[in-house]
């Protein structure tokens, strides 16, 4: 059974960053990607970014290009997203996920609120 748990989550300032992570169980875990999806009052989950495990290509919703980095450590089984320059429309639960194959792993959500 592999969980995840993201951690990071908090109250920020708008302009403010956070570190998002997320923690893979597991001592040999591997996924072909994970990503970053967030749920912000009122709307559905969208996609925020994604990274592919073994080569590191990083995707990303338009509307955090340039703010948002992803990045994974293999060895740590980890993955983060790192936001910056953050405005109250990023408020969301932030949901970690991994995929392999035809199967998803997905984390309980870490809470990102941004105060203006």
């Amino acid at each position: 059974q592999v969980q995840l748990v993201e951690s990071g989550g908090g109250l920020v300032q708008a302009g403010g960053s956070l570190r998002l992570s997320c923690a893979a169980s597991g001592r040999t875990f591997r996924c072909d990607a994970m990503g970053w999806f967030r749920q912000a009052p009122g709307k559905e989950r969208e996609f925020v970014a994604g990274i592919s495990w073994s080569g590191g290509i990083p995707h990303y919703a338009d509307s955090v290009k340039g703010r948002f980095t992803i990045s994974r450590d293999n060895a740590k089984n980890t993955g983060y997203l790192q936001i910056n320059s953050l405005k109250p429309e990023d408020t969301a639960v932030y949901y970690c996920n991994a995929r392999l194959g035809g199967m998803d792993w997905w984390g309980k959500g870490t809470l990102v609120t941004v105060s203006s």
